[in-house]
């Protein structure tokens, strides 16, 4: 299995940003456009494109389409995107949209019966599970709603809900690193990897350079997402693409 290289795209009012630990008050905005931007990514190689509306994250309802529609067209890039999304119809609509697979997120945590009906309807190879988590009190729990507010549920015991029903594809972020260029969590996603080795698993937030990515493969993660080092120039997509 190759290992893939994410680069992420958050939008949020238009506009490409980056978010420091999931807060919205921590925003930094880029003055790149984000078809710009994905255009840009695609010429300096990318195969994969990682794209969050984080408006549609904190209030419910994906409104990316358009966009989605334009990286599709305008670029060979393959795109899993998200933030949002909240029945099958948005799966459904995102699918037919161009994206190769559908993020989901908060559903995912706070109603896995749905969630798991559409794993059974799509399939495991166009839906992409994301737990966003932070330690708390030695518990790694799960906030939803744009990591606004704490999930009762804890990431170990529902990731085993979803490996055991089938899912490929899960993504796991650290909302501590994310934005912070303060290195992955290794020690987490070696526990994950321990646990569910079959799984696909989509490392998140903290990777600074190349090191990060060689560390992050090693674990036998199946990609990583890549954003803050991308836009703040710390690390260029040619040497994270070469990793």
């Amino acid at each position: 299995m190759s290992f893939v290289v994410y680069p992420a795209i958050d939008v949020r009012g238009g506009g490409a940003v980056r978010l420091r630990q999931g807060d919205y008050a921590r925003e930094t905005r880029y003055a790149a456009d984000p078809l710009a931007l994905a255009q840009r990514y695609a010429e300096a190689g990318a195969r994969w494109l990682h794209l969050v509306d984080l408006d549609g994250a904190r209030r419910g309802g994906y409104g990316l389409e358009a966009l989605l529609r334009r990286i599709v067209t305008v670029s060979e890039l393959t795109v899993q995107t998200g933030g949002g999304v909240r029945d099958a119809d948005d799966v459904a609509r995102l699918l037919e949209a161009g994206a190769a697979r559908v993020v989901v997120g908060s559903l995912a945590v706070r109603a896995p019966d749905r969630a798991l009906d559409w794993l059974a309807r799509f399939g495991a190879e166009r839906l992409t599970f994301a737990f966003d988590t932070r330690a708390v009190q030695g518990v790694w729990r799960l906030p939803v709603h744009g990591w606004t507010e704490d999930a009762a549920a804890e990431l170990f015991d529902l990731l085993a809900r979803y490996a055991q029903a089938g899912a490929r594809h899960v993504l796991c972020t650290d909302i501590a690193r994310d934005g912070m260029r303060a290195g992955p969590n290794l020690a987490l996603y070696a526990a994950l990897r321990a646990r569910h080795p079959a799984l696909a698993l989509q490392a998140s937030g903290g990777v600074r350079h190349t090191a990060d990515l060689a560390a992050v493969r090693a674990l036998g993660c199946a990609g990583a997402i890549v954003g803050t080092s991308l836009l703040d120039g710390a690390l260029s997509l040619a040497e994270a693409l070469a990793c």
